[in-house]
């Protein structure tokens, strides 16, 4: 434990005492590490730290140790802080845990979080049920009705971490040629979707909380929050818990529960805005945030399980909807 890392714990915590508990796993490319700490004489008997500190030089696990790699990472941090600054009070309705404060100095970053399971989301899932996954989904519709037509000031302004502005090295190296043609022509449809919202830019599996009786989540890791269509989510998330043909056999029942949801929630938070027409103009795109994440891993990891036969062919039905368009 760094003395600066000691000092921050306790001066959000207001403790008299320090100790750590587990380690919960390392960050991304050797930029620190997400720990669980027990304090002393503290109105919290333990919270979790991410404790971020910058490397002299990366250690990307595929190689992608770049300058604009690490920049990206840098900032992702920045818009963590940003988030649970400016925008985490609204999630009423999406479990989220709560931050207790942010304390950074050059090349060190420290948060001090809700320990979420003491909080009653102690569950961590490898794989889910059908009925698992549509907890997962209601989430993400409460955080996408919540953040309907919100400016991501101070987040990304496209959000997720695979996003075509942020990744021109990867797109550089595809050797998917029709596919790298119309990488820009996708990404102009999603931005172009006249009902943006926040989204949560990383919401796989992995970063949802079971609580025990596995009929809530509360999700975590916000690095790469900002604008977009909620569909992204909803994609990235079905593809982080299945293989292709699961995802063809689940794709109407899983997108009926996300929208049925959806425009549940846009009815008590947004009467105004006509939800039915929310779901048909994202509906329409959920291929094309298919084909955007595909894209990404196809230059990033050209062998990666993920580039499946589903993955494929939703891919193929945009590029041809595309060259029919023009």
């Amino acid at each position: 434990m760094t003395p600066f890392l000691k000092e921050s714990i306790l001066q959000l915590t207001q403790a008299e005492d320090v100790f750590l508990l587990e380690g919960i796993q390392s960050l991304w490319s050797g930029y620190g590490s997400i720990a669980r700490y027990g304090l002393v004489n503290s109105k919290q008997a333990q919270v979790v730290v991410k404790h971020v500190q910058l490397p002299q030089q990366s250690h990307h696990p595929r190689g992608w140790n770049t300058g604009l790699s690490n920049e990206r990472k840098k900032k992702s941090y920045q818009v963590e802080t940003a988030w649970y600054e400016s925008y985490a009070s609204q999630c009423n309705d999406s479990r989220i845990p709560f931050c207790l404060g942010v304390k950074a100095r050059e090349g060190e970053f420290v948060m001090v979080l809700e320990d979420l399971s003491s909080a009653g989301f102690p569950k961590r899932k490898q794989s889910v049920s059908l009925d698992e996954m549509k907890v997962c989904l209601s989430w993400l519709a409460s955080f996408h009705a919540t953040f309907l037509n919100t400016q991501p000031t101070g987040l990304w302004a496209i959000g997720t971490y695979w996003h075509l502005d942020t990744r021109p090295d990867e797109l550089e190296v595809m050797d998917d040629l029709p596919l790298m043609a119309a990488a820009s022509a996708i990404d102009q449809v999603l931005r172009d979707c006249p009902y943006q919202t926040l989204v949560h830019g990383d919401a796989k599996l992995a970063n949802f909380c079971f609580s025990q009786d596995e009929k809530n989540v509360a999700a975590v890791d916000f690095q790469y929050v900002g604008g977009g269509c909620g569909v992204k989510d909803v994609a990235y998330f079905i593809g982080s818990c299945l293989e292709d043909e699961a995802c063809r056999a689940t794709e109407h029942e899983l997108l009926s529960h996300y929208f049925e949801k959806l425009v549940t929630a846009l009815k008590d938070m947004h009467p105004h805005i006509d939800g039915k027409d929310v779901e048909h103009t994202w509906r329409a795109l959920y291929p094309f945030a298919w084909a955007d994440f595909h894209r990404f891993l196809k230059g990033w990891s050209p062998g990666h399980w993920k580039l499946n036969s589903y993955s494929e062919q939703m891919t193929q039905k945009v590029i041809q909807s595309l060259r029919k368009a023009n």
